[in-house]
């Protein structure tokens, strides 16, 4: 071969061989150089936010059909926006969800957290959304103190609670303030203990005391030991606030409309159980335009109809109209995930949402099959409001109490231990609104035996009750 065709053969390899040298070392400068994802665009990427929650009514707690709570349907409209789904980690208290988000362990923090209390390394909140008051909650009857230098009994609050920190720095104005800190007892716990009379007074936020007024009257607020806080979510603390960024946006496009409507489902006394009287009016007016689709849906599913349209009165009081706060709507309140298990295309359609609440209600006898009646009944009802998987936390309570998980009167006296931090925690689903569901059922049994009075044959023939019957 010439000379020369030989020598350019060796430079013509050569230079490829240094062309491959140097790609991978321009590859990996181009890939130095690519800025580092943001917080919320690996969020993103991810498709889930991490949240440390705690189980509360007014922050998250485990509904029929997945999480609830006042936080917890803000966060729902914060994970559509970003869409994501919501990680929930649970943890103990205010503190511990604060911790999680400074270690990195979650993204955010959900936890009734004060956003004006004392500094807290590390973490930085997003504009509030809800105004509490720290309130001395003590037992109606018993003489109210007018300050905390009044107090003639025991005071016990949360540890590592904002009571707590705020009846510390209040002892140097009242020296004689004494009182003690647990770990054990959650807030409902104590309020629990007010209302028996086993402890004097416990601090409250004045939401968590309105809810728990539904169910203990007895209940009651002597003043507020502070001014108002205002409660949003933590996160974490750094150069990076994209996330926070988008947070912010977020709260800040939520309607007041739709902060109202969280607010009077969760914590205002929103229950509306009426009267005989009120019922006797609605089954004269309202009752027979909907009757025969009680009546169709009964005899489908062999289920009385009149215990159907108890149901139906609990829920909308046979209004086909009704709208929640929480988007279930319709006469028998179908969520949208309900109603599309269901096969439901319209939830205010009275037909479909009578025919899909008594195919689900089925479904939950048929599960309780083995059940004697009628308790299976109000167990199901239990379930019908609470969720299946609580109704079993119920009963293996239950179980554990030497009871009969299979009676409902068994299971009606555990249901109020589902919202007690010491009982719910160690329970599969952790808290429930138990309460509320022994009153769904004792409604709706009070309703069901008014109309079984008023049509005295199953098939729909009796007496027409009036107002003054």
């Amino acid at each position: 071969m010439d000379p020369a065709r030989v020598a350019a053969v060796k430079i013509s390899r050569l230079r490829r061989s240094a062309l491959w040298l140097v790609l991978p070392t321009s590859a990996i400068a181009l890939s130095t150089c690519s800025p580092r994802p943001s917080l919320l665009q690996r969020v993103q990427r991810a498709g889930v936010l991490k949240v440390a929650a705690i189980n509360s009514p007014t922050v998250c707690y485990r509904g029929p059909f997945g999480e609830a709570g006042y936080e917890c349907d803000l966060l729902a409209g914060l994970a559509r926006k970003l869409k994501v789904r919501l990680d929930y980690r649970f943890v103990r208290n205010a503190a511990a969800a604060v911790d999680a988000v400074r270690e990195g362990r979650a993204q955010l923090g959900a936890a009734g957290l004060n956003v004006l209390s004392r500094p807290q390394p590390g973490v930085r909140f997003a504009p509030p959304f809800l105004e509490v008051i720290q309130e001395l909650a003590f037992r109606r009857g018993a003489p109210a103190p007018a300050s905390l230098g009044d107090l003639q009994g025991t005071l016990v609050v949360v540890a590592g609670s904002e009571a707590a920190a705020r009846l510390r720095e209040l002892a140097a104005k009242y020296p004689q303030l004494r009182f003690r800190t647990t770990d054990d007892l959650s807030r409902e716990d104590l309020l629990y203990q007010v209302a028996h009379g086993e402890i004097d007074y416990t601090v409250i936020t004045s939401d968590l005391l309105a809810i728990n007024q539904r169910y203990y009257p007895q209940l009651d607020s002597a003043f507020a030991i502070a001014a108002p806080e205002r409660i949003g979510w933590a996160l974490r603390d750094g150069p990076d606030s994209s996330l926070l960024h988008a947070v912010t946006d977020y709260l800040n496009s939520v309607s007041a409309q739709e902060m109202r409507r969280l607010r009077e489902t969760y914590l205002e006394d929103n229950l509306d159980y009426l009267g005989v009287t009120r019922l006797a009016h609605d089954i004269q007016t309202r009752l027979p335009r909907y009757r025969e689709q009680f009546e169709q849906a009964g005899r489908k599913y062999g289920v009385d109809w009149r215990l159907l349209a108890a149901i139906g009165y609990q829920e909308s009081h046979w209004d086909p109209g009704a709208v929640s706060p929480t988007g279930v709507r319709g006469l028998m309140m179908l969520t949208t995930d309900t109603a599309s298990l269901l096969d439901v295309a319209d939830r205010t359609n009275p037909t479909q949402s009578i025919d899909g609440a008594g195919r689900y209600f089925t479904s939950l006898l048929q599960t309780l099959a083995t059940v004697p009646q009628p308790d299976r009944t109000w167990l199901a009802l239990a379930a019908y409001n609470m969720g299946f998987g609580h109704l079993q936390d119920a009963q293996s309570l239950v179980r554990s109490r030497g009871g009969n998980p299979d009676r409902w009167a068994d299971v009606k006296q555990v249901l109020p231990l589902l919202t007690r931090q010491q009982v719910y925690r160690h329970l599969r689903l952790g808290y429930a609104r138990g309460r509320e569901a022994e009153l769904y059922v004792t409604n709706v049994r009070s309703y069901y035996d008014v109309l079984t009075w008023t049509f005295r044959s199953h098939g729909g023939v009796g007496l027409a009750l009036s107002a003054d019957s």
